[in-house]
């Protein structure tokens, strides 16, 4: 029989150790280690994506998946859009031809992007990034827009809240849309979330930094 004492069970959120501590796993050892990032490549980066968009005055509210749907809170930005005014502008990226449809005109609607250049670019432009995600585990969006130098607004789904303190986010505890207004305006306008308390919260994400970590677990097992 397989001998498996050395076996150490890994997860890159807090959220998902505990689950495995309350699963039939849960006598093996539970080590948590972040996924990471490519921080040459997501960090602040000026473009003219506010001048070609004609966004100069606005305040940019940007999301980010691989696929758009009630899953990753597509139906929270549509609201979201009826209720901010027009000092405000919803983006959202990775969507389609199908999305396009169910959005309204004022969202600007960029399709898939496989150039991580130009996704540093979007969320460098952003005032806020929004992951109204319903289902998730510790999404690697939340860490390329703190990357980046733009704060967080996130459900408590999942680890994404692990990801942000008081200094780079905003942990929205339910989905009511009042809230999530309130606290899109008040991350907007308070001036409390600098790009560099952004940035330095994303240095611990770091890749490299991550694949030390496991080097030293294998090591140590």
């Amino acid at each position: 029989m397989e001998d498996r004492q050395n076996l150490t069970i890994v997860t890159p959120s807090q959220w998902l150790a505990d689950l495995v501590k309350q699963s039939f796993l849960k006598d093996y050892p539970v080590k948590v280690i972040n996924n990471g990032i490519n921080l040459d490549v997501f960090k602040p980066t000026e473009s003219d994506f506010r001048t070609k968009h004609n966004l100069e005055d606005k305040k940019i509210i940007l999301g980010v998946a691989s696929v758009w749907e009630v899953r990753k809170g597509l139906d929270v930005f549509i609201e979201l859009s009826k209720r901010l005014d027009d000092r405000y502008k919803i983006v959202l990226v990775g969507t389609n031809d199908e999305v396009d449809k169910k959005l309204p005109e004022g969202i600007i609607s960029i399709h898939r992007t496989s150039n991580q250049k130009e996704l540093a670019e979007l969320y460098t432009a952003a005032d806020v990034f929004f992951i109204p995600t319903r289902e998730d585990n510790f999404p690697t969006v939340n860490m390329e827009s703190l990357a980046c130098g733009t704060p967080v607004l996130t459900f408590n789904t999942g680890g994404s809240p692990e990801m942000v303190d008081e200094a780079t986010g905003v942990v929205l505890m339910n989905e009511d849309i009042a809230s999530v207004e309130q606290a899109v305006i008040s991350m907007c306008e308070s001036g409390k979330y600098t790009k560099e308390a952004c940035t330095e919260r994303a240095k611990q994400y770091d890749s490299g930094l991550k694949y030390n970590e496991y080097l030293s677990l294998f090591e140590n097992i």
